[in-house]
């Protein structure tokens, strides 16, 4: 598809190692819809029609658990591939975007996925390594809420999140897209009451600055060692 600019898209990971040919081959196929702000890309459970990638803003992916609880799986980034139920051998897609931010996503339809992973292999080995990196981070955070107590496991949500998404700032680290105290508990497997008064705490002691949607980190080394206390330690 002509309209979009392959200049939007050469400098993410996934395309670098792809040639002019492949490239504008790659994006003949797809086209771009942009998602306001508490928009749906898509819901749970809903047949897997197109796959996607990230260009800009940030997704939040929940899920709904067999007793009707909301949990935040993860957080989709610029320059991620997402969607791509196909891959997973499912027809339907497991979770639901949702725009954090104001966001702009590249969509290709299902049925072209194989047809791409065999013109262009990088596109299945960078699909491999994104389901790796999922799967490290369920497993680590499956670790941390059956070891860790709720501070620990917070500290640990907020690290990974200024990691992946921190922006510096005078005062410290700021994450850079809206967020919520209740993402956060659904984010750690927590009550909004309880991420509210270990935030609360946290800023008394001059660790983080908080606001409506947002987050400043001002003392990274003091989070990591509250991240390190472990059930297990005591």
């Amino acid at each position: 598809m002509a309209g979009i600019d392959p200049s939007l898209v050469r400098s993410l990971p996934l395309f670098q190692k792809l040639n002019e040919d492949e490239l504008k081959n790659l994006l003949s196929r797809a086209m771009l819809r942009r998602v306001p702000v508490g928009e749906a890309v898509f819901e749970q459970g809903q047949p897997a029609t197109q796959f996607f990638l990230l260009l800009h803003g940030r997704l939040k992916v929940t899920q709904v658990t067999a007793d009707g609880q909301q949990i935040i799986v993860r957080v989709v980034h610029p320059g991620d591939i997402f969607g791509f139920a196909k891959a997973l051998q499912r027809t339907d897609y497991p979770g639901t975007p949702t725009a954090a931010a104001e966001s702009l996503v590249i969509c290709w339809p299902t049925e072209s996925w194989d047809i791409l992973i065999e013109q262009i292999p990088h596109l299945a080995v960078n699909a491999m390594q994104t389901i790796g990196q999922r799967l490290q981070e369920a497993h680590t955070r499956l670790r941390e809420m059956a070891t860790e107590e709720v501070e620990p496991r917070l500290a640990h949500a907020v690290l990974r999140l200024i990691k992946q998404a921190g922006k510096k700032e005078s005062a410290g680290i700021r994450i850079d897209f809206p967020i919520s105290r209740q993402d956060l508990a659904e984010m750690t497997g927590t009550t909004l009451h309880t991420v509210s008064r270990i935030l609360s705490a946290w800023e008394a002691q001059g660790l983080v600055i908080g606001g409506r949607r947002k987050l400043l980190v001002c003392d990274t080394a003091a989070l990591g060692v509250i991240a390190e206390k472990s059930s297990a330690s005591k």
